[in-house]
């Protein structure tokens, strides 16, 4: 099979796409002809090494952790899954591997994808929804709540400001002045241009933030939380004697994939209730340049990789 792979950690001129065998798929695994592998800046990240010391990942690897497609193949064991089935997945770390025209995954970390979408947009939610979701969940959002969340025209963002909003919460957004259409689109109630006006003049007294972005934004993020507020990050871990400080719960969350998860997120897109951002499509043999794209922040709303079709 074609496949997206590097055999040293470093720059992207690392990335091959080469001939690799298929994955041999387990007894609790399901065997996967991937259509679509969803990009996401974890993937230079763990490219250029940054998670080396702490999860080293054997070479040659092949990068990806989210995509769909069509199940070839179901492990003896595997349940719930059959041979035909239209799938969207987030492998977990640090198996990976989607950046490729097959991928053997763990069925409890599969789900059917959402009917009424394609490929391509089905292999742009795994990771970033899922990720909105373990954190509106860990937040345990209550119905008036007023909530902020970083970062609203992100894959993350987008998603949870739709999962807020669906458990009744006010919710407040910091975007750029070209996505306040965007975010008012996904029934954001207060909209904030951050490079326009400090986004801590305009909102106080959050229940619950959201922070996508860390450094300063994380440290302004503080003053406005409410005593007994709540603080989740998914980039930088907050400091815990900080929120003692200030009466407040702080907690850095990253994601475990989940079928159940999955499964809940393809019911509301096809209800309408969730809305995916727009794709931007590339091959898989312009995947380097995908991630020189994304580590010059010129990507904008979520991009994928087509594999097949």
């Amino acid at each position: 099979m074609k496949a997206v792979r590097i055999r040293a950690y470093g720059s992207i001129s690392e990335m091959r796409l080469e001939e690799a065998p298929v994955p041999q798929y387990g007894p609790n695994d399901v065997l996967i002809r991937i259509a679509a592998s969803g990009v996401n800046p974890v993937d230079w990240k763990v490219r250029a090494g940054l998670f080396a010391e702490h999860m080293p990942f054997a070479m040659p690897l092949t990068l990806g952790w989210e995509c769909a497609g069509t199940i070839e193949a179901v492990g003896a064991q595997a349940k719930g899954l059959k041979p035909g089935d239209a799938v969207y997945a987030m492998p977990a770390f640090p198996r990976g591997g989607t950046y490729a025209e097959y991928i053997a995954i763990d069925a409890a970390q599969v789900a059917l994808m959402p009917r009424t979408v394609s490929f391509s947009v089905a292999a742009s939610l795994p990771m970033t929804a899922q990720t909105a979701w373990t954190v509106v969940e860990a937040a345990n959002i209550q119905p008036g709540q007023y909530v902020l969340v970083h970062g609203g025209a992100g894959g993350v963002g987008s998603i949870a400001i739709q999962l807020a909003k669906a458990k009744g919460a006010h919710v407040t957004t910091t975007v750029s002045a070209a996505n306040m259409p965007l975010a008012r689109s996904l029934s954001a109630d207060v909209v904030i241009d951050y490079k326009a006006i400090p986004f801590a003049s305009q909102t106080r007294d959050m229940d619950f933030v959201l922070d996508t972005v860390g450094g300063a934004t994380q440290e302004a993020s503080w003053g406005v939380l409410k005593r007994g507020g709540v603080l989740i990050a998914i980039t930088q871990p907050p400091t815990p004697d900080r929120a003692e400080a200030l009466g407040v719960r702080a907690s850095f969350v990253s994601t475990a994939p989940r079928r159940d998860a999955l499964a809940e997120i393809a019911r509301m897109v096809d209800a309408g209730t969730l809305k995916p951002l727009a794709c931007h499509e590339y091959t898989l043999a312009e995947a380097a340049q995908v991630h020189e794209l994304g580590q010059t922040a010129s990507l904008r709303g979520r991009t994928v990789l087509r594999v097949s079709n």
